[in-house]
């Protein structure tokens, strides 16, 4: 959602840290099936990230057997740092990864990723992302040790932009990325995924997300490994990052959650509200909808889910992508049933993930078009866990998810001071992505 350039960096340099175990062996998609994948050195596909970091952190596979990985990783003693000039410095070379989805060869794989118009489930990518950022956070803060005393997780997904609203279910996927900043126990880590069609990579999204390191326990910041820049564009991307960073500390001291909309703001709620009084009556409390509009009451979509075993992540939690994965379909429905039409990811931004969810509890999701212009829809999804026990309830993710329509969609209109605070936050959303879309 920040105005920056992207660079592709480094994606020529081939990762020798990891083998995969299932290399391939034929193509049966010549079209869409990259020649990187049967000739050469076998490549790390998407199936071996996940068991790449159970490696790592030496996580159990078997959920019964949880609490005594969980024992044993506890037993793990963080390296004594008391600095984080003691650690030894890392280049952006060094974290660089690529991974291969085999969209193309492996027809069986290929059905996960399907979704009902025969094409490639955004949900699913978003899960593929979360994992491969912290692999390669895993491999910038690589130890001699052959487990990770480190517990990293994804603290923020900045931004992800689809440069192609349409994701090819027969083509092979090629995913890069590498640390681009450091501060202290945080990193911001750069992905980009590319698809094999006719004999060349096209870009298809450019994602960055925000990592954080923390002890063994995963109670405690832990210092990371800093970084060293080693050419003008490396230098560009890093103070980029730092210009990121401050960028989301000023949005969080003007966030309409501390403070008053400015004034172009409240003029735009002032006409708004007069455009829906009755001019019959000589009252503020008749409302009446405008023509070729929706109230924003009206467009909101809810889901429960259970937090299963099955989607824990590394550290026994519900993993991330999960949350993202659910909270987008979801959106997606909202914006299908708004906008009378199938919609297409058009970015994701500013997901902040507050607080961990854990296994058993109950995830309420509530979804609502909150902005719209033309053919795009702004979806925010709120995320609330409960605990079946004590019936607490906490906010755990706010996402805010463009989609774009196949047709021109109604304008949505608040009601209430409530709703037009969250019109104006989707507007300041949409305006940041399509802004930076100008530059």
């Amino acid at each position: 959602m920040y105005l920056r350039p992207r660079y592709r960096l480094l994606r020529n340099i081939s990762s020798i840290l990891f083998k995969p175990r299932n290399p391939l062996t034929s193509c049966l998609h010549l079209e869409g099936c990259c020649p990187e994948l049967t000739e050469g050195e076998p490549k790390l596909l998407m199936t071996d990230v996940r068991m790449k970091l159970h490696e790592i952190v030496g996580a159990s596979k078997i959920w019964r057997e949880h609490l005594k990985s969980a024992e044993e990783r506890s037993s793990l003693s963080s390296p004594p740092v008391e600095s984080q000039d003691s650690l030894p410095l890392r280049s952006m070379k060094d974290s660089y990864l690529e991974v291969f989805l085999p969209l193309g060869s492996q027809p069986l794989l290929r059905e996960k990723y399907l979704n009902v118009h025969n094409l490639v489930r955004f949900g699913r990518i978003l899960e593929d992302l979360d994992s491969f950022g912290v692999l390669i956070s895993y491999t910038h803060a690589k130890t001699d040790s052959p487990r990770s005393p480190f517990s990293i997780v994804t603290a923020l997904v900045d931004e992800i932009d689809l440069v192609q609203n349409v994701i090819l279910p027969d083509c092979d996927l090629k995913f890069s990325g590498h640390v681009t900043w450091v501060g202290r126990s945080s990193m911001e880590v750069q992905m980009h995924i590319l698809q094999y069609q006719n004999g060349t990579f096209l870009p298809v999204i450019d994602a960055t997300f925000v990592m954080v390191a923390r002890d063994t326990s995963n109670k405690s910041p832990a210092f990371i490994n800093p970084l060293k820049t080693e050419s003008p564009e490396e230098e560009i991307l890093f103070r980029q990052g730092d210009l990121n960073k401050a960028t989301r500390t000023a949005m969080k001291r003007t966030s309409l959650l501390k403070t008053a909309p400015n004034e172009d703001e409240r003029k735009i709620i002032h006409e708004m509200f007069l455009e829906t009084l009755d001019d019959k009556t000589i009252s503020f409390h008749s409302r009446i909808l405008p023509s070729n509009s929706v109230w924003m009451e009206d467009t909101k979509l809810k889901s429960l889910e259970i937090c299963h075993p099955q989607e824990r992540n590394i550290f026994n939690k519900i993993f991330g992508g999960f949350l993202m994965r659910k909270a987008f379909e979801l959106a997606w429905a909202t914006a299908c049933v708004y906008g009378g039409s199938r919609p297409s990811a058009a970015a994701v931004d500013d997901i902040l993930f507050q607080r961990p969810v854990e296994i058993g509890a109950l995830l309420y999701l509530s979804a609502q078009v909150c902005y719209t212009k033309g053919e795009y829809i702004q979806v925010r999804v709120h995320c609330t866990v409960v605990d079946p026990v004590t019936k607490e309830r906490n906010t755990t993710n706010i996402f805010h998810f463009t989609l774009v329509s196949e047709k021109k969609v109604m304008q949505v209109f608040p009601k209430s001071y409530g709703e037009s605070m969250l019109y104006l936050d989707g507007k300041r959303h949409f305006e940041a992505r399509f802004n930076k879309d100008q530059n």
